[in-house]
């Protein structure tokens, strides 16, 4: 009897010993194989950046800083030398911008030409000290010099044609001095020179630049300040070397296409 009943026992828990067995390897199989999974997709998302702090952590472009140099006042209103002023007001008129009374000694005003934004500026410190406003503003808002477009009157070029560069000199021009003076002797900035022609005869310098023009010049600089609005469009969207290209063109905005 006792031979009989042990094997059976033997054999009962020989049969539990490895169900136990395998149901405890199986249990500890699908243990690992999950945390294995666990780890790979906790790994799969770190890896991956996350668009909100991405978004958060990158920083707004800087501005474009453009400029017209001229006189405040109603007596310099159409004046030769406010030409970089009436540039401004066409960009301001194309754009919808408000130039209102701010900071910085200036008339401002902010916002897009296309998808970049801007900062459109009429110095309001007399020409001479135009640079006051222009070294204050480039200062607060850490505008880079390659993001800075001057424009202004220029003796030396024929009337109404432009010239677009990204560096140089002040020519002379007491407006520029100061800008530069300002920037602490930087030169790197763009600079847009509307042509406004040499006086004739005994007329000097100063006094002809102070003089408004005619009707007839009027209607023909008119046509210059269009291609200005373009050329400053194709400098913030395609880069300076397309639009030097297209402002620096002697064929008339109107036969160009």
């Amino acid at each position: 009897m006792v031979l009989v009943i042990i094997p059976s026992i033997r054999i009962q828990i020989s049969t539990r010993f490895s169900y136990s067995s395998s149901f405890k390897s199986l249990k500890i199989g699908l243990n690992l194989k999950n945390l294995k999974s666990n780890k790979l997709r906790f790994m799969s998302e770190e890896a991956q950046p996350s668009t909100s702090s991405t978004a958060e952590s990158t920083p707004p472009p800087s501005p474009w800083l453009i400029v017209g140099l001229g006189n405040r006042g109603f007596v310099f209103k159409g004046t030769r030398h406010n030409v970089g002023f009436e540039m401004v007001d066409r960009i301001a008129n194309a754009e919808g911008i408000s130039l209102t009374s701010g900071s910085f000694k200036s008339l401002l005003g902010e916002g897009h030409i296309g998808n970049v934004p801007v900062i459109l500026c009429k110095p309001q410190t007399f020409m001479n000290a135009s640079g006051q406003s222009v070294g204050a503003i480039v200062s607060y808002y850490k505008i880079p010099l390659k993001q800075v477009l001057l424009i202004y009157d220029d003796l030396d070029l024929p009337f109404a044609k432009l010239r677009l560069l990204s560096k140089g000199g002040h020519g002379g021009h007491n407006g520029m001095k100061s800008v530069i003076h300002h920037l602490g002797g930087r030169r790197e900035f763009n600079r847009l020179r509307i042509g406004i022609g040499r006086p004739s005869g005994s007329i000097e310098a100063f006094n002809f630049v102070l003089r408004a023009f005619s009707n007839l010049e009027s209607e023909e600089l008119e046509f210059t300040f269009q291609k200005g609005v373009e050329a400053v469009h194709i400098l913030l969207s395609d880069g300076f070397d397309k639009s030097a290209t297209f402002a620096n063109s002697a064929k008339p905005l109107d036969r160009i296409g």
